[in-house]
């Protein structure tokens, strides 16, 4: 083992562990960090195929691809050098380990040690590795491989309606888990779409489609135009939305397939909405009093899917309690 003790007297040195992050582009590292980089004595990283090295040698920045020892790095640092260790993935937790280790032991005069990160994830940076996952299991999946977005329909229909029990639960890791699963459904179908050979469009493509419409039919908070209340910002989406869609009346983009309480709800709304007077229709029938009671919970501001849902829960537990089963 080399003399790791440095000579009485002089300085220690300092190791910077660098470390940055897979989710942002190679080179675009903090002002710290390339500080660090121009003024080490040396540079080391232990993999080759670091994303990082070839901007840093094209910077201008000497790398030396090698592995070092605890016992080789205090020395190198000794007479007040600093080295730079450009972190691997794993960050480099043999090294650390070693260097906890020597300090541990009292024999040995330590470098100061300084963790610096040189790039940080944004907001939503976890998403780029949900989008690798996904494309790698479309890939090489024998299941995902074969899947289509008509064969996928029914399980988005499933996912929102568990993530309509978990909201309504009020559970809040069942709540993150099902947003997940949602999430799942529009990666998964947006890299099926990236195989049409007819008309393509990826993940990108569906983000940039929302942020556009997001941010057209919020005059209010990227444009000039003015809304205080709810009911405004309603409005402008409302009428944004119908200029957009080119819509001869209010009942079209109301799906048709969704559940009939909801659908009756929807197009109560929207007639209110457009401040128009329409009567029901003039017929008898258990469908056109539920539709009368759906179009008076709608009235009341009351989503009668949801109210009918809580008295069905309310219903299942009285069975189970006339059953005798706990819980």
């Amino acid at each position: 083992m080399n003399d790791v003790t440095a000579p009485t007297g002089s300085a220690t040195g300092r190791v910077v562990l660098l470390t940055t992050s897979h989710r942002v582009a190679p080179g675009l590292l903090s002002w710290p960090a390339w500080q660090a980089l121009r003024t080490a004595d040396r540079v080391l990283c232990a993999d080759g195929t670091h994303p990082q090295l070839p901007y840093l040698r094209e910077a201008g920045i000497g790398v030396e691809e090698t592995a070092v020892s605890a016992e080789d790095l205090v020395t190198a640092c000794a007479g007040g050098h600093t080295v730079v260790i450009v972190a691997t993935g794993e960050g480099e937790p043999a090294l650390t380990d070693g260097l906890a280790r020597l300090a541990g032991s009292g024999r040995v005069s330590m470098p100061e040690l300084e963790l610096l990160p040189a790039s940080y994830d944004l907001p939503g940076a976890r998403l780029l590795d949900l989008i690798q996952v996904m494309d790698r299991i479309r890939r090489e999946c024998p299941w995902s491989s074969q899947q289509t977005h008509k064969g996928l329909a029914k399980y988005g229909i499933e996912e929102a309606y568990e993530l309509v029990e978990a909201i309504e639960d009020g559970d809040r890791d069942e709540l993150r888990e099902e947003l997940g699963d949602v999430l799942l459904q529009v990666v998964f179908h947006a890299r099926i779409a990236e195989e049409d050979p007819d008309s393509p469009f990826s993940i990108d493509d569906v983000a940039a489609t929302i942020v556009t419409k997001l941010i057209h039919r919020h005059p209010h908070v990227f444009g000039d135009a003015t809304a205080t209340t709810p009911e405004e910002v309603k409005a402008h989406w409302l009428r944004t939305k119908a200029v957009e869609k080119r819509r001869e009346s209010v009942t079209d983009g109301v799906p048709l397939h969704q559940p009939g309480l909801a659908l009756a709800s929807k197009l109560a709304s929207r007639v209110r909405s457009a401040g128009l007077e329409v009567p029901l229709p003039a017929a008898e029938g258990i469908g056109y009093e539920l539709l009368a009671l759906a179009t008076r919970a709608e009235a009341e501001g009351t989503d009668p899917e949801a109210a009918l849902r809580a008295a069905a829960r309310a219903y299942r537990d009285t069975i189970r309690g006339v059953e005798g089963v706990a819980g």
